[in-house]
């Protein structure tokens, strides 16, 4: 299967939806979309992984690098991981749990909860 990353902009946010596979071989394709999103002035970014069906340690690799790089230009940065999904919810939200990364990040369920100032991220 194929990573795919959509681009847009919602309410002065990058929102890239990203869908199928984060591995090793796609995951490249993510963190190229966020550093062009970021050398167009970007620096706040959503990456909705709604529709994120599988993710190793690549992509776990590439959504810290992430992080980082929005943080060293004072960006900021919401991950959309959905407590309902596919099965039990965000495979994606499982791995950084295990992992003992998910504290890491701001997650919110949907794009609309992410755009809105006064909403609150999901407790890790």
């Amino acid at each position: 299967m194929t990573l795919k990353v959509a681009v847009g902009e919602e309410a002065g946010w990058a929102v890239l939806r990203v869908s199928g596979e984060m591995d090793l071989l796609t995951s490249p394709v993510l963190r190229q979309r966020v550093h062009d999103a970021v050398a167009d002035g970007r620096r706040s970014v959503v990456l909705d992984l709604s529709d994120v069906l599988f993710c190793d340690s690549s992509g776990v690799g590439v959504l810290i690098a992430t992080r980082r790089l929005i943080r060293s230009c004072q960006g900021r940065l919401r991950l959309i991981l959905p407590a309902q999904g596919a099965v039990d919810g965000s495979h994606v939200n499982r791995v950084l749990a295990a992992l003992g990364v998910r504290r890491l990040f701001e997650v919110y369920p949907d794009v609309l909860a992410a755009l809105d100032e006064e909403a609150t991220p999901l407790s890790a």
